[in-house]
């Protein structure tokens, strides 16, 4: 296993950090702010974020479609919230939010932790249609802390 440096994007979000945890633990509802997943459903009796819980993401990429099962592995309300993605017995990377309060709401960010080996990265790119990872996430990682913020500063 192949651990890269983080990819993160920090945005400063009008809300406050518990309204921000709301958002970004409810994880059938990240595909209506992320680029790539289109939400997805808890599994094997998880009905919600917990330490353990398992979630079947959906994704898509241009015509590319895939499933994927991460696990959560940590809560800390509201502060940090992690998963890891895990294909065939391998932990391919973790995916991060950090959240800290200021002064006018919440500082969040958003991390994702690479830990595939080459044929990993290989088989992720057949997959997805993403040649270079880190660039992609990049972009659609500021898409979604983009659009997360619009959801916690507006009054639904």
């Amino acid at each position: 296993m192949t651990t890269r440096t983080p990819v993160s994007v920090t945005k400063e979000i009008a809300a406050t950090p518990e309204r921000v945890w709301a958002l970004v633990t409810d994880l059938p509802r990240m595909g209506e702010w992320s680029p790539e997943n289109r939400g997805g459903e808890w599994i094997k009796g998880a009905t919600h974020a917990a330490v353990g819980a398992r979630f079947k993401g959906k994704n898509q990429n241009g015509k590319k479609n895939w499933s994927a099962e991460v696990t959560i592995n940590e809560m800390d309300a509201p502060r940090k919230f992690s998963f890891a993605l895990t294909v065939f017995g391998s932990q391919w990377c973790d995916w991060v939010y950090e959240i800290e309060p200021t002064a006018t709401g919440s500082r969040v960010t958003h991390s994702w932790i690479d830990r595939r080996g080459w044929f990993s990265t290989w088989l992720g790119g057949k997959l997805s249609n993403v040649a270079d990872r880190s660039v992609h996430n990049l972009k659609n990682m500021t898409a979604t802390l983009d659009a997360i913020a619009v959801a916690a500063t507006s009054s639904k």
